[in-house]
């Protein structure tokens, strides 16, 4: 079902794992993507894969933001939608973290995002509104041990997505989020890694009991969030905006 014809998308960390996932089947549901990444060589790989187009970008430099938005609009011919999916995740006990590593996660997760919404919206306004999808996560609804500052990284971005939400619905902007739970990609390994230090455990337990431990009864696949994207994305939500869908195969109730 081709249900954004005639849009165009730029998802950020577009190369690999889940915004690879997003790029594919925005491209299946008819849109023109621009795969945006700071990895260009994946970023061309995953847009060859797909017929779109691959750009280079830092979320967390402000200039690299407004020239890819330029070129996406210039070569595509406007933006409609924008997937926040770049990302970062650091694990730190309260007496480890660090201060690079606290404005890195910020810089990335947080700036990355109200800025990448920034670049856009001009462009979406051209066009007579748009869909902004923001990426949050489970650790973004509950603290969770070790993680502090990733968790208010992604709790800043519910937050971000209400307040932006309200600030762009005269401009027809729609702005909603994401929840992700365990999603197995590549990045699980390094996560698994962590919590196989700070839990003293072997590698492949803890990315092992957290599938188990889903309601569903397993790890989501990046697919398994690229498709609830694509309808954030299209017509059919036109009248969801504000919102953070969970999709984590019921670890979290709200």
């Amino acid at each position: 079902m081709r249900t954004l014809d005639g849009k165009v998308a730029i998802v950020t960390g577009g190369a690999r794992g889940i915004g690879r996932a997003i790029c594919e089947a925005m491209a299946d549901a008819g849109a023109k993507v621009a795969v945006a990444d700071l990895r260009l060589e994946d970023a061309k790989e995953t847009a060859e894969a797909i017929g779109g187009l691959a750009v280079a970008l830092d979320v967390t430099d402000f200039s690299s933001l407004a020239s890819a938005a330029d070129e996406v609009a210039h070569n595509l011919g406007g933006i409609d939608i924008l997937v926040n999916n770049a990302g970062i995740f650091n694990m730190a006990s309260i007496d480890r973290i660090t201060p690079e590593d606290y404005r890195r996660q910020y810089d990335v997760n947080v700036g990355g995002t109200i800025f990448a919404c920034q670049a856009v919206v001009a462009h979406m306004i051209e066009r007579g509104g748009g869909s902004i999808i923001n990426f949050s996560s489970q650790a973004g609804r509950r603290g969770e041990p070790n993680i502090a500052v990733y968790c208010s990284t992604k709790a800043a971005v519910i937050s971000i997505t209400q307040s932006l939400a309200l600030e762009l619905a005269g401009d027809n902007i729609r702005v909603n989020a994401i929840a992700p739970g365990v999603i197995d990609t590549p990045m699980w390994d390094i996560v698994d890694a962590q919590f196989a230090e700070y839990e003293n455990k072997p590698k492949g337990q803890k990315k092992r009991e957290v599938g188990e431990a889903v309601p569903l009864g397993r790890m989501g696949d990046p697919r398994d969030v690229a498709d609830p994207v694509v309808f954030l994305a299209s017509d059919a939500a036109r009248y969801i905006t504000a919102q953070t869908l969970n999709v984590d195969g019921g670890n979290w109730m709200s």
